[in-house]
């Protein structure tokens, strides 16, 4: 989307992120760095790399879609691109009837155009998205403090703030178990495993659910999952200790701490004090790709090799940018300061056994992947290619193991909530024994970057103060399992969910609600917002799956080369089983569907369960084939080669 004729001269920059309204008056926040213009009854926000755009206008219309049709119109007359699919949004922050309207882009353009429109009484205010995949990955943060902040005229934000919370009493305790069980219903969600905690204790820990589709062992309190991210949380706590031990200090540059550690960027290089390691902060992109597709050949010691060729593409303390390999890094310093005789990865096991967990009363948590798959633990499910729920392989997941401090803890409701406890009590242990101090324990929570309106990250830890109240919580997120902890400090209330299925992270932030709504009488949005998740889900595929052929066309895969290989992702082996075409990969494999892009080019694109998703696009480098991956920054190619490799 080009800037409006006549925007440049009244175009104005901001240092900060600052309030402004529409002319119809809905108000919103232009984040820091962002140029603002008015025109008619539109505002333009241009990124600061000027190549994403966000126009919002205020205008009459019959209904969502004839509003955002009148907003192209009349802000970018030429934009005809195809619907994709439009999807209807919760009720909320006084908007009603809203709806999102995703436009079909071909993988190499690496564009996004999305319109959001939202009605308050006879007024629609329509916001269009357009711009660079690459920029709307890094500010994405910025762009969801123009979205959330984004009100009608007038609006009176809820807030619980000065409210006392009211007690998790067994009534209010089935309220929130009957809102999981059904949300599970209506996602599909095999199973789940809730605690709950008021005034520092345990009121409810139990089980929903399966532990595995087609088998009928349940879940319960014990059972254990992959709680992905929220080890994350778990390693500050144990930097929080070694603050406490004088071995480490906060603001200590990491260089000084581990003089091996290194960036690919000189100057980040140095800024980087320990505090930033898991901060989101230091410019750092997500860069998952490289330990997701060639993790077989990784130790702990290769988070470090990562980092040595990783570039920021934000300024320091600029925007949030999540970088696993840096919370990697974090957990195997502190290992090798608590014990640098061993072997990083062997040093971090022991001191999160010997340091957190088994102090914590932990006892089943653990990284080890083998241990936790005898006995009672929960599987991986995914949706399968018709959007059917069903049980996945655990191969992708062991891609953690060697960044195993920014994801790879297995634990259980039962023992997380022990974890819970201490962040609830600031520090202390049921006998009163203070096991990290209350400073080093909170500035983990203390703010590092924005993430969007009134959200903040600290080190490992979120922040939300949506509502008026502070909620600190976690999620996580791997093949197969999503995870959420949450807990309200000023109130003593606490929460933990952990789930079998990738359906499960559309039940997180609605469990964050649905337990504000009950403590504190909030407005009923919590189950609406999963009713939308589990529709907008079926009608996104739906207009997908048509796309893909499968089998993979048969005169499309006979282009493709036998062995790929990529300096940065590893080797790909394509085979056929039966009418199936399958991609091998180090570690892994998944069947491939193949969709024809509307640019012409022909994506493979993976579709066995929690593994699909990754598209490839047939293409040609140096005069050899090849395909190109990419996530939300970077591009990967991988080219073929003339002899088989080892995927092992």
């Amino acid at each position: 989307m080009q800037a409006q004729p006549g925007l440049n001269s009244t175009a104005q920059t901001l240092a900060a992120d600052s309030p402004r309204s529409t002319p119809g008056g809905a108000t919103f926040t232009v984040p820091a760095g962002w140029s603002v213009a008015n025109e008619g009854a539109s505002v333009t926000l241009n990124s600061p790399e000027n190549n994403c755009h966000i126009v919002i206008s205020d205008l009459h219309a019959s209904d969502a879609a004839a509003a955002v049709s009148s907003a192209w119109t009349g802000n970018r007359p030429e934009m005809k691109r195809p619907l994709k699919v439009a999807l209807p949004v919760p009720d909320r922050n006084g908007w009603t009837d809203g709806k999102q309207f995703i436009y079909e882009t071909s993988p190499n353009e690496r564009t996004v155009i999305v319109a959001l429109a939202l009605r308050s009484g006879e007024a629609w205010t329509v916001v269009l998205l357009e711009g660079s995949q690459s920029t709307f990955e890094k500010r994405a943060a910025q762009i969801n403090l123009v979205i959330q902040s984004l009100r009608p005229k007038g609006y009176e934000r809820e807030s619980f703030a000065g409210r006392k919370a009211l007690p998790l009493t067994p009534e209010r305790i089935e309220i929130l178990k009957s809102f999981v069980e059904a949300s599970m219903h209506k996602l599909g969600v095999p199973g789940a495993s809730l605690a709950l905690i008021d005034q520092g204790k345990v009121v409810y820990e139990g089980g929903l659910g399966v532990r595995e589709l087609g088998k009928s062992t349940p879940v319960n309190a014990n059972t254990l999952f992959m709680a992905a991210s929220n080890t994350k949380g778990m390693t500050t706590l144990l930097l929080a200790r070694l603050v406490d031990a004088k071995k480490l200090q906060w603001d200590e540059p990491v260089t000084q701490a581990y003089p091996p550690f290194k960036l690919g960027n000189a100057d980040t290089t140095r800024q980087v004090e320990i505090k930033h390691l898991i901060c989101a902060c230091t410019g750092l992109p997500r860069q998952d790709l490289e330990w997701i597709f060639d993790f077989k050949k990784f130790t702990a010691a290769s988070t470090f090799t990562l980092l040595g060729n990783m570039q920021p593409t934000s300024r320091f303390g600029e925007v949030f940018q999540y970088s696993n390999v840096m919370a990697s890094a974090a957990g195997y310093i502190g290992a090798h300061l608590y014990d640098s005789s061993a072997e990083l990865g062997a040093a971090y096991d022991r001191a999160m056994e010997t340091q957190i967990f088994k102090p914590l009363g932990m006892a089943a948590t653990t990284f080890d992947m083998e241990r936790a798959q005898h006995g009672n633990f929960a599987s991986p499910h995914g949706n399968d290619v018709d959007d059917h729920p069903a049980v996945a392989s655990m191969d992708n997941n062991y891609s953690v193991v060697p960044l195993r401090p920014a994801g790879g803890v297995w634990t259980s409701a039962h023992d997380l909530a022990h974890y819970v406890q201490l962040e609830l009590s600031l520090g202390k242990l049921p006998d009163g024994e203070q096991f990290v101090s209350e400073e080093n324990l909170l500035m983990r929570r203390k703010p590092q970057i924005a993430i969007g309106e009134d959200e903040t990250y600290g080190m490992g830890l979120e922040t939300n103060n949506r509502w008026g109240v502070p909620i600190v919580h976690h999620g996580g997120s791997l093949f197969g399992y999503k995870s959420d902890w949450m807990i309200l400090p000023d109130s003593g209330i606490g929460a933990i969910l952990l789930t079998n299925a990738d359906m499960g992270g559309a039940l997180l932030h609605p469990l964050m609600r649905r337990l504000v709504e009950v403590v504190f009488d909030g407005k009923p949005e919590a189950v609406a917002e999963v009713d939308t998740a589990a529709a907008n889900h079926k009608a996104f595929w739906a207009k997908e799956r048509p796309r893909l052929a499968v089998p993979a066309d048969k005169d499309e895969v006979a282009k493709l080369a036998t062995h790929y290989k990529s300096s940065a992702l590893g080797d790909i082996s394509m085979d056929r089983q039966g009418a199936n075409t399958v991609f091998t990969f180090s570690g892994w494999k998944s069947t491939v569907a193949s969709r024809k892009n509307d640019d012409g080019t022909t994506s493979f694109i993976t579709i066995d369960p929690t593994r699909s998703g990754f598209d490839f696009v047939r293409a040609e480098r140096d005069g050899k084939r090849a395909l190109i991956i990419r996530d939300g920054q970077h591009e990967y190619a991988f080219t073929e080669v003339s002899v088989a490799v080892s995927n092992n």
